[in-house]
């Protein structure tokens, strides 16, 4: 195989959302919104949870880490969606591309298994409540933090090295909103069924694995709950996962439709509408769900703005 085999095609054409037509703009200033609400919620999260000793407790650490992983995961294709939808020319290179997969695919993984270590977490408090503080330390939480980010990080490598390899040639327009494996697997003018077989392996083992594991978790927590006697304890130990479960569902739900599958596609506008539910709108509705649901999360927002506000007044003072 020729080194260069790519060389016929330097770059590649996004064609994102091609039946908007004129509501093209209506569509930048949602998308832009939508972007700007994701930056400063989880930014706030992140901000608020690190900044409140009182929040420094080992659910509150991984949801400060989701945060932040949810504002690199959005920067990897909203920004370029941005652009393309005010652009007439919608290109980006071939290296562009497989590096934005990459980083899209590789903090995919990682949101996998963080979602992952936090069922865990929640499993250890609501069911093993006296071993929980001995078990889950400061130092195991920022090992599994970092298990998750370096797992995460590995997992795409071979499927991307498997894609530089694929001869590209003539047809360059990519059929969806940001560069991904399934479209750029369908402009290949070589069999793909390796590559097909590779990515199926790869994703079915990252978000099956997870998800089981994430409801094996919540199964016997559900189980754990029904036991306790008081309505209130029962109702307090729901609410702490109900709004995680929330995200795990919204997520995997369209992860699983689009990943897990032995074709490269079935259809490009069903394609088009998971990627914006797992791209743009989990990263978006985060904040309002760990944040409306949670009342220790209100008052330390609260204390955080109320602690500014009033070194603001004494220093003008």
């Amino acid at each position: 195989m020729e080194p260069h085999n790519h060389s016929s095609l330097a770059e590649f054409v996004l064609l994102g959302f091609p039946s908007v037509g004129h509501a093209r703009g209506w569509l930048f200033v949602l998308l832009l919104l939508a972007y700007l609400f994701t930056i400063c919620g989880n930014m706030l999260i992140f901000l608020v949870i690190r900044l409140d000793a009182a929040l420094h407790t080992p659910m509150y650490h991984f949801v400060s880490i989701l945060s932040f992983l949810e504002l690199w995961y959005t920067a990897t294709t909203i920004p370029k969606m941005l652009a393309n939808l005010l652009s007439d020319k919608k290109t980006i290179s071939f290296s562009g591309c497989l590096l934005q997969t990459y980083f899209f695919h590789s903090l995919g993984a990682s949101e996998c298994y963080l979602l992952t270590a936090m069922a865990y977490d929640r499993y250890l408090a609501i069911c093993r409540p006296l071993h929980y503080p001995a078990i889950m330390t400061p130092m195991l939480c920022a090992r599994m933090a970092a298990g998750c980010w370096t797992c995460g990080f590995l997992c795409p490598i071979s499927e991307v090295i498997l894609v530089s390899q694929l001869p590209f040639c003539g047809y360059n327009e990519i059929q969806h909103i940001f560069c991904d494996f399934p479209p750029l697997l369908s402009l290949a003018c070589k069999d793909t069924s390796t590559n097909v077989l590779v990515d199926f392996a790869i994703n079915a083992f990252i978000i099956l694995v997870t998800f089981l594991f994430i409801m094996v978790s919540y199964g016997r927590i559900i189980g754990a709950v029904l036991k306790i006697k008081t309505t209130a304890g029962r109702k307090k130990a729901f609410s702490t996962c109900a709004s995680h479960l929330t995200v795990v569902l919204i997520f995997f739900g369209s992860i699983i439709f689009m990943y897990v599958r032995l074709k490269k596609s079935y259809s490009l506008n069903l394609d088009r509408t998971l990627a914006v539910v797992y791209s743009v709108l989990t990263p978006l509705v985060n904040p309002v769900i760990y944040s409306l649901r949670n009342k220790e999360l209100i008052k330390a927002i609260k204390r955080t703005i109320f602690r500014k506000g009033e070194r603001a007044s004494s220093t003008h003072h």
